[in-house]
């Protein structure tokens, strides 16, 4: 007799790299298929998690033949979906063709008539990075001396994502398509980890995603060509472009802001936590973030000229 199922930990559980807090994913082959179980990290979580909007909104999804894995269940610790196979996308420009299916697929997201019940509030952004720079220093942190050159910088991007106008409209929207949460299945997107979905600007979602395909590790080479691409997509998609602005790219500025800083805090604590990154992934975050956020920053003008 066949066994039920059989589990094994996928080749894509812990990404790797230091971006996100670390879930646990596991492939489980029965004999109705094969399915991917995620066991959510909530206790590292900063947000609330509105497991049955999420649902409901990849279901509405799903159905509407966003290319997706099929949502099967979803509890306040564990989300199951059917396993689809596909390569990585490495983070690197993508194809223009490949771009422009994002912008199309975000099109018709946007387009979704699905219910949102979940209402968020957003804190003001910290701006104790003075006190976090002393407290690196007084404790040896390794960057503690490039955070000390970089605190009026963080000030301003603080002050900056605080007070940056976004013009609207605000969507129901996945709000993390990126790289490592995209699959080329015969070259063709598939969207993955639904988790951060909800109500964001339109500017922002479409900044995010465009300069996260059309660039590398860093920003020394964006293809503007591609970033347009996600663009003429989207309008192809049915979907309307916002004004140009900073605003554009400020949710992107903020989320990484925000986990600099919450990587900080792990490093200043100085143990190993039993949950999340390790402290040496804490570490490399935050270097990332000491030296990228100030480099992003400074190139706004640059990054705002890809709306052209």
């Amino acid at each position: 007799m066949r066994e039920p199922f059989t589990s094994r930990r996928a080749d894509r559980a812990d990404d790797p790299r230091p971006r996100r807090v670390r879930q646990r994913l596991y492939r489980l082959d029965t004999d109705q298929g094969s399915f991917a179980v995620k066991e959510l990290n909530l206790v590292d979580r900063r947000w609330t998690y509105p497991v049955e909007d999420v649902f409901r909104f990849e279901r509405a999804a799903f159905a509407a033949g966003i290319p997706m894995p099929e949502p099967i269940s979803a509890s306040h610790d564990t989300l199951v979906h059917r396993w689809v196979e596909g390569e990585k996308v490495p983070e690197a420009p993508v194809s223009s063709a490949y771009a422009f299916e994002i912008g199309e697929i975000l099109g018709r997201i946007h387009a979704l008539d699905a219910p949102w019940t979940h209402v968020s509030t957003e804190d003001p952004t910290s701006p104790d990075w003075p006190e976090l720079a002393a407290r690196a220093a007084a404790t040896a942190q390794p960057w503690a001396d490039e955070l000390a050159s970089h605190v009026e910088t963080f000030l301003a991007i603080a002050d900056f994502v605080d007070t940056c106008e976004r013009p609207g409209p605000v969507v129901l929207t996945h709000r993390d398509i990126q790289p490592w949460n995209l699959l080329a299945r015969k070259g063709r997107p598939v969207v993955l980890d639904w988790e951060l979905s909800g109500m964001l600007d339109l500017s922002s979602e479409l900044g995010s995603t465009a300069l996260s395909l059309a660039k590398g590790p860093d920003f020394d080479d964006i293809k503007p060509a591609i970033f347009r691409s996600v663009l003429n997509g989207y309008v192809a998609g049915g979907g309307v472009l916002p004004p140009s602005g900073p605003s554009w790219f400020v949710f992107m500025i903020g989320g990484w802001l925000g986990h600099t800083r919450w990587n900080i805090l792990r490093c200043l604590a100085g143990v190993e936590a039993s949950t999340g990154p390790d402290l040496a992934l804490s570490h490399e975050s935050v270097r990332n973030g000491v030296r990228g956020l100030p480099d992003m920053f400074c190139r706004l003008p640059e990054l705002e000229a890809l709306l052209g």
